[in-house]
């Protein structure tokens, strides 16, 4: 047994496999902390104007595709001290010595996570908002194409392709607004803590954050080392826009099958089958439902890891625990694509879907609202009779049986033209006019404003690139 740090064992399995982590999502941020902590040194007088220069030039001078293929020998702890160790061989070794005054592996890895997060949230929010557009294109080609609603995945009433393709616009719309909350939580700059008491130099902890293209400060130094609710509410605004988009694509399975026939898939979104000539594979909703699951499940992993850890600086939300935050992230995004893509030029059989709302006895609640209109009947009345007479004749559902026994029931209860109008699905849903339903009137306003939120969500994403992209121009720009 090794009596040296690391022992081999920690070495393969820990301290490898975390530089390695290192390399592939965390290096660029590494370099871009250095670099605006050293701006702020400089400027506050805590490090010399010559030792600044010096630093500048030899951060300036690293080789970013070097660092990344460096392998991990155990000289070096983990990537940092490697970094470290890199910048003193391109320079005096003093002045390199300098760049850490002020500052602690804590807060550097709390940032550069924080960093990585708020663009993945964005990259979230883009192709949630990319799929929104999707939903959008076809609830406008579809504000009059009548299709059955279904409430316990039974038919139920008649409605419009619109209106259910607006509900999953809403929700888009919800799932979007949580990630902007997580990602005002996550734009917060924990350097200057430290290890987690902060410093007794004279930083300007400001000064750091703007640099690096936070929004604010993230105040309390213990808070900004210790506090984990960064990722639990990042992966909480996650695994409820995976919840919710995996509902949606299994709906749209379900339709896609032989037995409803309303969605078909572009050809390049379906796959044959290696025996059956005659089959058209949904793969790629196939795959974005798994994709939307193990996004939802890497999710709750990460909060899952997090439970009943100590608050302090502890590893279990550190280099183990952010790979997963990254890969919940990156299949988020692929269902989100996938999904998007494959709704954008899908087409719907409206005839069939039609047809469907029209079967099925699907506008009985509108037969007995025409009955409280008409014979001023109390709704439970009403609705009795209509059953009455829907259970008359079960094997006979069409609209002539159904008014000739509801008028058999109940002579005179009201003119026969107008309970035939009634059992109409396009008058069902046109009599649907208050705000919300699937009539045209309703319909209206709403796409607009859904189109005027679609630009304002697209504005704000927008506003939060360009504000990342200035602050790095900015820091690039930095002389001493």
């Amino acid at each position: 047994m090794s009596g040296e740090f690391p022992d081999r064992a920690y070495a393969k399995t820990v301290l490898a496999v975390n530089f390695a982590d290192f390399q592939r999502y965390f290096l660029e941020e590494l370099i871009e902390i250095h670099r605006a902590h050293l701006a702020m040194l400089a400027e506050q007088q805590i490090v010399s104007a010559d030792h600044a220069r010096i630093l500048l030039a030899a951060l300036q001078g690293l080789d970013i595709r070097e660092l990344r293929a460096a392998p991990f020998d155990g000289s070096c702890e983990d990537f940092f001290f490697h970094v470290e160790e890199r910048l003193a061989c391109s320079c005096d070794p003093d002045a390199a010595a300098r760049l850490h005054t002020a500052r602690s592996r804590n807060d550097i890895a709390i940032t550069l996570y924080r960093m990585v997060i708020r663009r993945e949230i964005l990259d979230v929010v883009a192709g949630a908002l990319t799929l929104r557009a999707a939903l959008l294109g076809q609830a406008e080609k579809h504000r009059d194409s009548v299709m059955p609603a279904y409430t316990h995945t039974q038919p139920a009433q008649p409605t419009v392709l619109a209106h259910y393709l607006m509900a999953s616009v809403e929700m888009l719309e919800r799932d979007v607004t949580r990630l902007r909350a997580a990602y005002r939580t996550v734009n917060r700059c924990p350097m200057g803590a430290c290890a987690i008491t902060t410093t007794g130099f004279p930083i300007d902890r400001s000064r750091t954050a703007y640099l690096l293209g936070f929004e604010d400060v993230l105040v309390n130094s213990y808070g900004a080392i210790a506090s984990v609710d960064y990722i639990l509410e990042t992966a909480g605004a996650v695994a409820a826009a995976m919840v919710n988009l995996g509902r949606l694509t299994q709906d749209l399975l379900l339709w896609g099958m032989q037995e409803f026939r309303f969605l078909q898939l572009p050809d390049g979104f379906v796959q044959g089958s290696s025996i059956m000539p005659q089959k058209r594979n949904p793969v790629a909703l196939e795959h974005s439902r798994i994709l939307a699951s193990r996004a939802f499940a890497e999710a709750q992993a990460v909060m899952t890891s997090l439970h009943n850890t100590p608050f302090g600086d502890i590893v279990d939300s550190e280099d183990d625990l952010q790979p997963l935050v990254l890969t919940m992230f990156q299949d988020a995004r692929r269902t989100l694509e996938l999904v998007g893509a494959s709704l954008e030029h899908a087409t719907f059989d409206t005839a069939r879907m039609r047809s469907r709302a029209a079967a099925q006895f699907l506008t009985a609640t509108e037969l007995a609202d025409t009955l409280v209109r008409e014979a001023n009947l109390s709704f439970r009345a009403a609705h009795q009779l209509v059953a009455q007479a829907v259970q008359a004749h079960p094997e006979d559902q069409t609209a002539s049986r159904i008014v000739d026994d509801l008028l058999q029931l109940a002579p005179g209860v009201a003119p026969r033209e107008r309970l035939m109008a009634a059992l109409d699905p396009q008058i069902f849903v046109e009599r649907r006019t208050i705000s919300g339903g699937p009539a045209s009137a309703a319909l209206t306003p709403e796409l607009a404003r859904a189109r005027q939120a679609q630009a304002g969500l697209s504005e704000w994403l927008e506003a939060q690139r360009a504000r990342l992209r200035a602050a790095h121009e900015e820091l690039l720009q930095w002389k001493v």
